[in-house]
């Protein structure tokens, strides 16, 4: 493979132990065994807000380098999410509180290598996700930003609570329930994957009080829930304690009924935001994370205006009757909070097919790892696009506003009509991004990015933009840069940023060149 690395040096570095540890991510790898990454964590939701600020290292692996290790150097307060007269995230408010937790941190913001921006809830709307953006405007090339929907939001929290690890390390089926301020979202885990998912709209703050315990903010769900037991609740109003009770008993019976019922009833798929699950069989294990989570395990005792408190309670009494055990997780409230790390990686420009080249650079680019099966003689086209679709309802990337990079392991021999039949898949699987003028970007771990290139564009005459590179193997959770092709090397430069969840069964980071 050519070597087209970029050989820029970085500017700045300090002496650990009697090595060099470099914190520029556009320095060559090739030279340093180790490199030490600085990494922020943004999680802005309905409710709450705060950060998480990481070290990563990252030593050689043959040629390859994988995060070795993450340590958390300071965690943020947990704030609530401010909002401005009009119900809009208050960006200035939000932005003060930003700058005072890198002073805690004694990090400057130009020091940071990586890091991932997540929105969730009203924060995903486009008028709070402009402003938040601003806010990071100077890091842009550096962060990964991730507007979560509920299946994407329930996946990440599944990784960081620790559930998926511990389905692998105690051989358990293992749910994790994320309880937040709007919603809920249930996970179940089994061999370090999640198997099963749903989210529900019960969560703690749609409801909120002011210290006088009148009701300040109502959400949709909250106004249903006072329907659904015959209070009539306003803002400006004070609840009574019985009506309070009965309304969380009520929240409480339809959240442990989506968790663990195989048919619900009308009122409880009501609240779904995603298809039930299956419920087959009960979990081994159960753990939470979410704000609610910090009441479950009695590490808050403070009450912030809403009905975290009273809500943990009620869930706790139906789940202690039901079996499984209830565990701690390795992450509550920041359960969603991930680091991100970085390097450059080069594909060789052989066997790579651009049209047209001023596509590139492509930034910020969400990869889908579909379980495509490949390995059979004559592959099933509809088979194909039926799995690329549901990989990409999995991560909330099926409304076709954002190009995707789907990564692929071939398989067998690259005949015309295997390529034809694996091409007409994936383009029917992506068609809800194709027909909206998106670029297809495909990934492929072997050496045949160039075959399948030509076949889209000349074979299949596909109209869109072509991106196909090899020679590097991608995983959910991953986002990638792909640079201009390199003049004196033909080669094209890769960033991938991957989601880095703590405590993984899986540390380590591996790309293959």
């Amino acid at each position: 493979m050519e070597d087209g690395a970029d050989r820029t040096a970085g500017t700045h570095g300090e002496m650990i132990g009697g090595r060099v540890f470099f914190s520029n991510v556009r320095r060559s790898l090739e030279v340093e065994d180790e490199i030490l990454l600085i990494s922020v964590g943004v999680d802005i939701g309905s409710s709450t807000s705060h950060l998480v600020f990481s070290r990563l290292l990252l030593e050689r692996l043959d040629n390859r380098y994988v995060v070795s290790k993450r340590e958390i150097v300071h965690e943020s307060d947990v704030s609530l999410t401010p909002y401005a007269a009009d119900q809009t995230i208050d960006a200035v408010a939000l932005g003060a509180f930003i700058d005072a937790q890198y002073d805690l941190a004694k990090v400057d913001p130009r020091a940071i290598d990586t890091g991932a921006l997540i929105l969730t809830g009203v924060a995903v709307r486009r008028s709070n996700a402009r402003a938040i953006a601003d806010l990071f405007a100077a890091q842009a090339g550096k962060f990964v930003s991730v507007s979560a929907g509920d299946a994407l939001e329930t996946t990440l929290a599944a990784f960081g609570s620790g559930a998926a690890a511990r389905s692998i390390r105690e051989s358990n089926r293992v749910m994790n329930v994320d309880i937040g301020g709007g919603t809920s979202k249930i996970a179940v885990c089994e061999g370090g994957a999640v198997i099963d998912m749903t989210a529900i709209d019960v969560g703690a703050r749609i409801i909120s009080f002011d210290p006088n315990g009148r009701i300040v903010r109502m959400e949709e769900a909250g106004r249903r829930f006072a329907a659904a037991i015959g209070a009539t609740l306003e803002i400006g109003m004070t609840i009574d304690a019985a009506v309070l009770d009965l309304l969380v008993e009520r929240m409480a019976d339809r959240l442990f009924e989506a968790m663990s019922s195989a048919s619900l009833g009308a009122a409880t798929r009501e609240l779904l935001r995603l298809e039930p699950l299956r419920n087959e069989r009960a979990p081994d294990v159960i753990t939470f994370s979410g704000g609610v989570s910090e009441y479950i395990y009695q590490r808050q005792e403070g009450d912030f205006g809403d009905l975290g408190p009273h809500l943990a309670k009620a869930i706790m009494q139906r789940v202690a009757k039901w079996g499984p055990h209830v565990e701690q997780p390795d992450q509550g409230i920041r359960a969603t909070v991930v680091g991100a790390s970085q390097y450059t990686i080069q594909v060789s420009g052989s066997t790579i097919f651009v049209v047209p080249m001023s596509m590139l650079p492509l930034r910020n680019v969400p990869v889908i790892t579909p379980d495509l099966p490949l390995a059979v003689e004559e592959l099933n086209v509809a088979h194909i696009a039926n799995t690329v679709r549901t990989a990409l309802r999995r991560l909330d990337l099926h409304e076709g506003e954002q190009a995707v990079a789907l990564c692929y392991h071939w398989q067998g021999s690259a005949t015309f009509a295997r390529l034809d039949a694996f091409a007409r898949g994936i383009r029917d699987g992506l068609t809800v991004l194709l027909e909206s003028g998106l670029p297809m970007v495909l990934v492929g771990d072997g050496d045949i990015g160039g075959l399948v290139g030509i076949h889209f564009k000349e074979e299949m005459s596909l109209a869109n933009a072509i991106v196909s590179i090899d020679g590097i193997t991608l995983r959910e959770f991953d986002y990638i840069d792909i640079g201009a092709v390199l003049e004196l090397s033909g080669a094209v430069p890769v960033v991938i940023k991957s989601l880095v969840f703590p405590t993984s069964t899986a540390l380590g980071r591996a790309a293959t060149r």
